[in-house]
């Protein structure tokens, strides 16, 4: 992803790669199952950081934050999940895995930022 792209254009884009993952995955139960637990979280990360931006205090746009962040946990142990039961190989997540790690530093650092703010 580009370095300069914001946060909600970040978001949008691994919500839409979560969503072309899903639409990948095999028919098989386990892997629908997995597969919509990380569709469900995935996408929320993004609604999260959108509506924190919205926020009509440095409160709510932590509480938003740490959503995300929450969100963002969720899908990663969900796409482990997959590559640990064999339903995916691991290279072919390894991108999407280093995005989600990547927005976890963002939203760590901003909800750090937001909180010394607030202190202040």
């Amino acid at each position: 992803m580009n370095e300069k792209q914001g946060i909600l254009e970040r978001t949008k884009a691994f919500a839409l790669r979560i969503i072309r993952l899903y639409s990948s995955l095999p028919k098989t139960v386990e892997a629908q199952v997995i597969g919509k637990q990380v569709l469900r979280s995935g996408t929320s990360v993004g609604v999260q950081v959108r509506e924190g931006k919205r926020s009509r205090s440095d409160a709510e746009m932590i509480s938003k934050t740490e959503g995300a962040l929450q969100e963002l946990e969720e899908t990663i142990y969900w796409l482990e999940l997959l590559v640990d039961s064999g339903i995916i190989k691991a290279e072919l997540l390894a991108a999407l895995m280093a995005e989600a790690d990547e927005l976890t530093a963002i939203l760590v650092t901003s909800a750090k930022t937001i909180k010394n703010r607030k202190r202040k």
